[in-house]
């Protein structure tokens, strides 16, 4: 098997069914698979995708929901192929595009991991397709809005062009093409994140392990996530936030003194606490 494509389903039913026809509606040059995870959805949508797609799609059904991370694992422990693809269902994939990333791959063996120009409804950039790791420096920056011109504090790279092909540190869970060797290597997704965070610190690990990670921007993917002045659940905020600590944590905190760790941690509960309060006051869809 050449491919497995991995996508997390939770009571999603219209969007997930138009991720996997948005592949099944192309013919590829190589062999694939689609495993769908259910995080212990408690509507009828899995029940509704397995008598769409009968045995086009591999179903796994979760006992109970522990994370979108812990969700992708389980299809993990069981795929064939030599590449992994890790896709949102609320994305539609464009023609050629995995065929011309898995031609990529094929041809870049010290590439552990590849992702793509991923494009939101409205045609815009999604900023978390292409981006540094973050740091404290990058992330102020970032998380208070200020402007700078320094290459080295620009998270999300937008100094670099959205259609040409380079390599950076980290790419969007939203699609992510990984090379079933570096997985092996680096060990599947920390289930410690629930359900962000995870992609950033696979993509770290993969790096640390040797691999390159690219940005392909010849070839997209719509993703249909919700805009930012909707109104969001706390436990959406509470859960972003709460990835930052995890990563930090767990790849910065022991460089950094204990002033240092003591101003972040603070910053991040702050930022939860201020988000959750202007949460307040946004309209609801």
């Amino acid at each position: 098997m050449d491919l497995s494509v991995v996508i997390v389903n939770y009571q999603t039913f219209e969007l997930t069914k138009n991720t996997i026809n948005s592949i099944l509606k192309y013919d590829y040059p190589f062999s694939y698979e689609i495993l769908v995870v259910d995080n212990a959805s408690s509507d009828d949508s899995l029940s509704k995708l397995k008598n769409y797609f009968k045995d086009k799609v591999k179903f796994i059904a979760s006992a109970e929901n522990n994370g979108f991370a812990a969700g992708n694992n389980q299809a993990l422990a069981i795929a064939k192929g030599r590449y992994i693809l890790l896709l949102n269902s609320d994305t539609i994939v464009w023609e050629n595009t995995l065929e011309n990333i898995y031609n990529y791959m094929e041809k870049h063996t010290d590439v552990g991991a590849c992702g793509c120009r991923v494009l939101l409804e409205n045609g815009e950039l999604d900023k978390a397709c292409k981006r540094s790791f973050p740091n404290v420096k990058n992330s102020f920056f970032r998380l208070f809005h200020i402007s700078t011109n320094s290459k080295d504090n620009n998270y999300n790279l937008d100094n670099l062009p959205d259609d040409k092909i380079y390599e950076i540190d980290c790419l969007t869970g939203a699609f992510m093409f990984i090379k079933s060797e570096a997985l092996n290597k680096t060990g599947f997704l920390d289930e410690t994140f629930f359900m962000y965070g995870e992609d950033i610190d696979l993509c770290y690990r993969i790096k640390k392990s040797g691999w390159k990670i690219i940005y392909y921007g010849e070839s997209k993917i719509t993703h249909l996530k919700g805009a930012s002045s909707k109104k969001q659940k706390s436990k959406l905020i509470y859960e972003f936030h709460r990835a930052m600590y995890i990563y930090y944590k767990k790849h910065h905190s022991k460089e950094s003194s204990f002033i240092v760790n003591i101003v972040v941690y603070i910053g991040i509960a702050f930022l939860c606490l201020l988000k959750l309060f202007l949460n307040i006051f946004k309209k609801k869809d």
